[in-house]
Order: structure tokens, then C-alpha cells, then sequence
């Protein structure tokens, strides 16, 4: 018996947007479909969030037409599609870090009595819709405490009040989650998909899609190019379609020199607050030419580590060599002079300055190099800029255009290319691939490779298996703030990593050392 494809509960149709210098979407049909996962994907650009934007009331279309309910509908806000049932979770993080969580997602339709805001019925409310995301996040807790994966949390946990819901957009939900936390998600999406709402789902991590998907619509360059039932179609469908092929192998090039030590780290330590380690006594060697993978679950102690190397946590104890200069002490603004730089996790909040210029984000790390007696020499600061869009091949119109008008793979290498404009040795990324999809991912692994092969070094904290695979030469795994492994060749396995993630979670004992160390 032929399965009957149900009516759609909100469509575009033939939806254009035109921007001064580009056509982010051009006459896209896209059906939305009650009660199931519509999956649209496609590479950084391709048009993904815009079209989100236009059903969620925060753009409107040049040309074409939104119906909800098989009526057009113009929603002049963000709200005005709210109160119709059309909820937004953004890829980027749209909450007030120094406000208390209820606070936050109670944020501009709060709970009144008597005309003041009931904080105590907020926080009843938001803890009831919490514990059934993540049990053990404080209501009345402030948001600047929680981890990035809790904080994402709490932004689907802010559509969930509303009671009216018909269709909520899921803008990269995962991103940031542990493992743990995308299954409490994925239940929940079941949950909603028995009460018939409606989930439009965008995802760079393709064999979720596979998993959750009901039917997918791709579009590439600002067109749909296809539309499937997942049911029919599998990964390499999915890539062919997006990316024109599916070959996205990483050749490691090998560094011509000697692999000598370009940085080693010894028995390095963040203390936590309230007692322990958050980074455990930590020592392990970075080789000229060489990719480091440091791989573990969320709370490792992974980000934390990178950020105390870089200077971002006076509190950090341990000792420190780069380039044969003993350092004891790091301050962040040493440590770019000594040529070692960092990409960050949230690159919105601390990789790039919003209401700056493309140009001026990527010389936020070299302006020095352009001054001359106060000045700032723009000729030369001009032709840095342009060959670093070129040589990054960062897509983009104008680079006196904002920073928020490039797409999130094209932002990410913005932040790449201000730490190539610092001359720097030694490079720190810290998730680069989260939220950016198949083709820029394979750009910026490619850099990685890169950098390494000039004979700097590079460390790559990921949580995606396949990810550090196929880019790491060597890869360290962090349990509970400790190193429990130092892997590299044949012996880097899904199988290895994933057991040695957790050997330290239960016995309170790392597998390399008493201190937590690993031998080099």
C-alpha cells in the first residue's frame, strides 16, 4: 500500500531574496509537513538559514509567498509568528548571559501578577519544561555558569512554553551537545512529532539526518536542487546532491623537515572551583608539523586546557615551552607576539567582533604589524586583507561589508585567517567544524593540513570520531580533566577512543599516569 504524503501545514513558495550584491535564495518551494522531520540542508551560504528567517518573521522575502494553514501569511516579527505557532532555536545562541535562566526564556513575554513579573512562577514553569530536557538546570541560576551544551538546552527549552506550537525550526540543535543531551533531544522531537507539530530540522551532521529525517529538501547556490523521503536516500545521496561529489578524504601531506618539538606543556592544571581539577596535571609535546587531536566527552577538561595555554585562566598552574621560551606566566596578549593563537568554540562570542567589518575582523591580531608612529598604514592593511580572502578563499562580496553578512563556514575562516595574519607557529582550534557544513569543513581541515605541513603545529580539539580520524597525526583523549591516552597511527579507532574517553569517569583513575601525564 502506497504511503500517502500528507498535507502540508506551511509552505514557501517561489521565495526570492536579494541582498546589495547577492541572491541568497532564488524561487525556492519548500513543504513543511505536520507530524514529521522536514530535514533542509545544503553548504554554509547555500541559503539554509535566510529561508528559516523569512518562515520565522525575521526577514521578509523579495518576492514569492509563506502559507500557514494553506493561508498567506506576513509575519513582521519574530513574536507575530510565535503567537501563530512558528517557533525559531537559532545556530547561534540568542540569550542574556548575566540574567537567570527563567529570566531568559521568559525573556519579552514574561509572566506578570499584580504588574510585576512573577519570577517565582517562571521558574516553576521553565523547571518544568527543563527536567524534561535536562534535569538539574537551575531556573533561578544564572546563564553565564552554564556550559555552552547547557545554554543550548535552555534555547530549546524557550520554544517549549509555547502552548499553540505548530512548527518549530531547529537551526543546528546538536551542535553543541554531548552525546547524552542530543538523546534527551532526539526524544523529545518524537514526543512533538506524536502531538503533529511540525519540525524543520537543519544539521551539518549528516548520519543524524539519516536517523531522525522524514524528508529532506537540499539547495545549493540559492536553489532547491532536491527533495527526497529519507527512507529512500543514504549519506553519500545527501553529499552528491549538496556538494556535487562524495569524496571528502583528507590528505595528511607530510612536513619535509624534522619533527622536533615546537611546544611542550608539563604537568599543567586548572583547579576547579569548590575543589579538584578541572585540567589535571596535563604534560604531552606538539611537533613541527604535526595535527594533535585532543578528543573527549563534554566536561573533559578539553577547551578548558586550550584556554589555559593561551593565557584565558591566570588561576592555571604548570609549566610551559614554545619555540625553546620557557613560560611560566601566559597573557594573551604575550602569546599572539609568540605566535601561538587560538580559535575558539563559540567563534560569535569570542572569535569575532559583530558590528565590525569583515576587513577589520581579520586585523583585529596584526594591526601592529600595519602602525607606524600611531598610524595605521591602510595600503598595506589593504593588501593583507585581500590576500588573505584570497588565499583563504573566503567567499565574500565586499570586505567592508559587516562580519555577520558571511555565512558560518566563510565567518569561521574569517577567524582562521585573523590567527594566519598574527604569523602565528602554533594553532589552537577548538571545535572549528561545529556548525558549518560538508564543504567548508573539508576547506578548513585542508588549512589545518596546511599549516602543519609549513612546519608549525597544530592542535585540533574535536568531538566528531571521524573528524579527528582523519586529520589527527596523533590524538590525545581526555577523561575528567586527565590525559588517559596518547594514540596515533593504526591504534586512532572509533573503538579506542570511545573507551578511552571514559576510563577515567567511574575509577577516578587515568590510564596513562598517576598524574594524569602521558609518556611522550
Amino acid at each position: 500500500m502506497m504511503e500517502t504524503t500528507p498535507t502540508p501545514v506551511m509552505e514557501a513558495v517561489g521565495i526570492t531574496k536579494l541582498y546589495p550584491g547577492t541572491v541568497a535564495l532564488q524561487d525556492v518551494d519548500f513543504s513543511v509537513y505536520p507530524g514529521k522531520v522536514n530535514v533542509l540542508i545544503g553548504e554554509n551560504g547555500a541559503g539554509k538559514s535566510t529561508l528559516m528567517k523569512i518562515l520565522a518573521g525575521i526577514e521578509k522575502p523579495t518576492e514569492g509567498r509563506v502559507l500557514l494553514d494553506g493561508r498567506e501569511v506576513h509575519f513582521a516579527s519574530t513574536r507575530e509568528a510565535s503567537a501563530h505557532g512558528v517557533g525559531i532555536i537559532h545556530q547561534e545562541l540568542n540569550l542574556f548571559p548575566e540574567m537567570r535562566v527563567a529570566d531568559n526564556m521568559f525573556a519579552g513575554k514574561e509572566v506578570s501578577r499584580y504588574g510585576m513579573v512573577d519570577r517565582r512562577q517562571q521558574a516553576r514553569l521553565a523547571s518544568r519544561v527543563l527536567d524534561r530536557l535536562q534535569p538539574g538546570i537551575n531556573p533561578n541560576g544564572l546563564m553565564l555558569n552554564l556550559r555552552v551544551g547547557q545554554q543550548q538546552i535552555v534555547e530549546i527549552a524557550k520554544t517549549m512554553l509555547e502552548e499553540k506550537l505548530k512548527v518549530l525550526i531547529m537551526d543546528e540543535p546538536t551542535s553543541s551537545l554531548s552525546n547524552a543531551e542530543v538523546e534527551v533531544l532526539f526524544k523529545l522531537i518524537e514526543d512533538l512529532k506524536t502531538q503533529g507539530i511540525a519540525i524543520i530540522y537543519i544539521s551539518h551532521r549528516l548520519e543524524e539526518i539519516i536517523r531522525i529525517g522524514d524528508y529532506v529538501t537540499i539547495l545549493r547556490d540559492g536553489r532547491r536542487v532536491a527533495d527526497a523521503q529519507v527512507k529512500d536516500i543514504d549519506v553519500h545521496w545527501i553529499i552528491e546532491h549538496m556538494v556535487c561529489h562524495s569524496n571528502l578524504t583528507i590528505e595528511k601531506i607530510p612536513y619535509p623537515g624534522e619533527p622536533e618539538p615546537i611546544m611542550t606543556v608539563e604537568d599543567y592544571r586548572l583547579p576547579r572551583p569548590g575543589g579538584g581539577w578541572t585540567v589535571d596535571h596535563v604534560s604531552f609535546t606538539l611537533h613541527r608539523g604535526e595535527v594533535l587531536g585532543i578528543y573527549g566527552l563534554m566536561g573533559a577538561g578539553r577547551t578548558e586546557l586550550v584556554e589555559s595555554l593561551m593565557g584565558l585562566h591566570p588561576e592555571s598552574g604548570g609549566r610551559m615551552t614554545l619555540s625553546g621560551e620557557i613560560i611560566d606566566r601566559p597573557g594573551i596578549t604575550r602569546q599572539i607576539e609568540r605566535g601561538m593563537v587560538l580559535v575558539p568554540e563559540d567563534r560569535q562570542r569570542d572569535g569575532l567582533v559583530q558590528t565590525m567589518s569583515i576587513a577589520d575582523n581579520l586585523l583585529l591580531t596584526s594591526i601592529p604589524q600595519f602602525t607606524k608612529n600611531g598610524v595605521i598604514r591602510h595600503d598595506p592593511c589593504r593588501r593583507a586583507v585581500e590576500g588573505t580572502v584570497q588565499d583563504m578563499q573566503i567567499k565574500v562580496a565586499d570586505v567592508r561589508h559587516l562580519i555577520t553578512s558571511l555565512s558560518g563556514g566563510n565567518q569561521q575562516k574569517v577567524v582562521i585567517g585573523k590567527c594566519v595574519m598574527a604569523n602565528a607557529r602554533v594553532f589552537m582550534m577548538d571545535e572549528p567544524s561545529r556548525g558549518i557544513d560538508v564543504g567548508a569543513k573539508t576547506d578548513i581541515f585542508i588549512l589545518m593540513r596546511r599549516f602543519a605541513a609549513q612546519g608549525n603545529g597544530v592542535i585540533f580539539v574535536g568531538s566528531e570520531l571521524k573528524e579527528i580520524i582523519s586529520v589527527c597525526d596523533r590524538v590525545l583523549v581526555m577523561s575528567n580533566g586527565r590525559l588517559t591516552a596518547d594514540l596515533s597511527g593504526a591504534a586512532i579507532t572509533e573503538a579506542a577512543l570511545v573507551a578511552e574517553s571514559a576510563a577515567n569517569l567511574f575509577t577516578g583513575k587515568a590510564a596513562a599516569t598517576t598524574e594524569g601525564s602521558v609518556e611522550q
